[in-house]
């Protein structure tokens, strides 16, 4: 039958094209011969192609090939249309009518595979590794009359008016957002903060050039210093640009930009840095008439680098009056003063684009079984003390150099916080360490071990609500003192480390009392304790 057709249709052919030659064109011929034709283009695929269009039919048996459940059938009959729709779905193994062979459908199998991928990815675009920010209630409102007063009121008289405020401060036991027991005086601190959101304006003096000035460092160990600097410069609710309104004027710089940009490698020497904030200081002070009113007591900085204090030290009314909020606030130096300067958290920023990635989550005291953890590099002198009496000689503590490959392997530095009740955080070459802001974030109370450390943020925060602090002298004794604490303190201070985490937190957008807030307002308080009331 199939050589017949084929016969038929050449025949066909050559008396068409014999026609088209000669000219002589008979239309009902033609059209006789499209007509076969077309039928020959249906019928001859049934017969000639090795897939028939079989799902056309009723449903038959396809293969006699015995698979492992004992038979397969075809157990549904398919259009063409409805064949399209399903293609997600898995499908029987196509079979010739006349061959033996299985041939399996490739490009549907594949579309399941990218399908799953996507399927995956999307999953994974879905888990969120920031911390659900709660945001604070709005700033209370102000009457227009009691506003007006305010702008009234030149600076310094403002200043005084609200250091009275603050005096009288109206008790306060409790607060829906904040939480109290974390705080030394939560009645003075609310009342604080209420006017530093009333009257407080800043003035940033513009001058200086990039990299040192206006060029915020945003990661790494030193990052606090970068993003106050950004984010007090993105500002429009604190800074003014008209300086006879300033209550306080900020001195624009990065210690770490500083460093890269002055400091000579392995030469030990911070006078030239030192020399450079002296000129600027001086520059300052003959551009403009407000470091003279004050001597640079209503100035202030904020650097993190652990040279900062010392680069001062060339300029006297820079040492001795200005507002210092550094990191190292160790009070043996002579350089830190408490009651003026403030005292920087340091806080290790991995992700400018996402300053608040992978903070959070801690597990539960029931799942944290380790006692205590450390894992750092040797610097200063108490680590390798810490290391001597601890590294290898309890199961309870878990007290590393480096933390080893073979141990990170199973258990990364982060999951050993979120496992361990205690986080050791001992001093570096200086007094502060990011391990304390760290042990904040994952929720584990930290033991903080360095004399003579001025605690961050201490204006306010009461830190032995959430942290213990072990003098050096007392290592050998590490153990002996955690073990010592009760159950139910360490149930609070696990509480009070949660409920503590806020105020230390870089939001891309500042919300009240957040780490931005939280420093801007002890450089306000401590600018108030040096005004004298008449």
């Amino acid at each position: 039958m199939r050589r017949l057709l084929q016969r038929v249709a050449i025949s066909l052919m050559k008396e068409l094209i014999w026609c088209v030659a000669w000219r002589r064109i008979d239309w009902r011929k033609l059209f006789f011969a499209g007509a076969i034709m077309t039928v020959a283009g249906v019928l001859l695929p049934t017969f000639v192609l090795t897939y028939p269009m079989w799902f056309l039919s009723s449903p038959v048996v396809t293969s006699s090939h015995q698979p492992l459940n004992g038979s397969m059938h075809l157990s549904k009959t398919l259009t063409e249309a409805r064949f399209e729709q399903f293609q997600l779905v898995p499908a029987s193994p196509i079979v010739s009518l006349n061959s033996t062979q299985v041939t399996q459908p490739l490009p549907f199998k594949k579309e399941r595979t990218r399908t799953r991928r996507y399927r995956r990815k999307k999953r994974k675009t879905k888990i969120n590794d920031e911390p659900t920010v709660i945001p604070p209630p709005p700033r209370k409102t102000v009457s227009p009359r009691l506003q007006r007063h305010i702008a009234s009121l030149p600076p310094h008289e403002a200043l005084v008016y609200a250091k009275r405020e603050i005096e009288h401060a109206p008790a306060v036991d409790d607060d829906p957002y904040l939480y109290a027991p974390v705080f030394r005086n939560i009645s003075v601190f609310m009342r604080s903060y209420e006017l530093m959101e009333m009257i407080l304006k800043v003035y940033i003096y513009p001058d200086g050039e990039r990299p040192i000035f206006h060029d915020p460092h945003l990661m790494g160990i030193y990052a606090s210093e970068g993003w106050f600097m950004k984010l007090m410069e993105e500002n429009k609710e604190f800074v003014t640009r008209d300086p006879e309104k300033a209550h306080l004027y900020y001195l624009p710089f990065s210690a770490r930009q500083l460093e890269l940009a002055v400091y000579v490698p392995n030469s030990h020497d911070l006078k030239p840095l030192s020399i450079f904030l002296k000129d600027y200081v001086n520059v300052i002070s003959e551009k403009y008439p407000f470091w003279n009113r004050t001597r640079g007591s209503d100035h202030f900085l904020v650097a993190c680098h652990d040279w900062c204090p010392y680069t001062t030290t060339a300029h006297q009314e820079l040492r001795k009056n200005t507002i210092k909020a550094v990191c190292n606030a160790d009070l043996s130096e002579k350089i830190f003063i408490p009651g003026k300067d403030v005292s920087l958290p340091e806080t290790a920023i991995r992700n400018p684009g996402r300053p608040l990635r992978n903070i959070g989550r801690g597990n539960r005291v029931s799942q944290r079984p380790i006692l205590a953890f450390f894992a750092g590099n040797m610097h200063g002198r108490v680590r390798p003390r810490l290391l001597k009496y601890w590294h290898n000689k309890d199961e309870d503590m878990k007290i590393y150099g480096l933390l080893p490959t073979r141990v990170s392997r199973n258990i990364s530095y982060i999951q050993h916080m979120k496992l361990s009740k205690y986080c050791i955080c001992p001093m570096g070459y200086e007094v502060n360490s990011p391990r304390i802001v760290e042990a904040i974030y994952y929720e584990c109370v930290p033991v903080i071990i360095a004399d003579n450390f001025v605690l961050p943020l201490s204006e306010f925060l009461d830190w032995s609500a959430f942290s213990v602090t072990v003098a050096e002298k007392d290592i050998p004794k590490l153990k002996e003192i955690l073990l010592a604490i009760p159950l139910r303190r360490y149930l609070k201070m696990q509480i009070n480390v949660k409920m503590v985490q806020k105020h230390f937190l870089w939001n891309l957008r500042p919300m009240r009392y957040d780490l931005f807030h939280m420093i801007l307002h002890s450089i306000w308080f401590n600018r108030l304790n040096q005004i004298q009331i008449p």
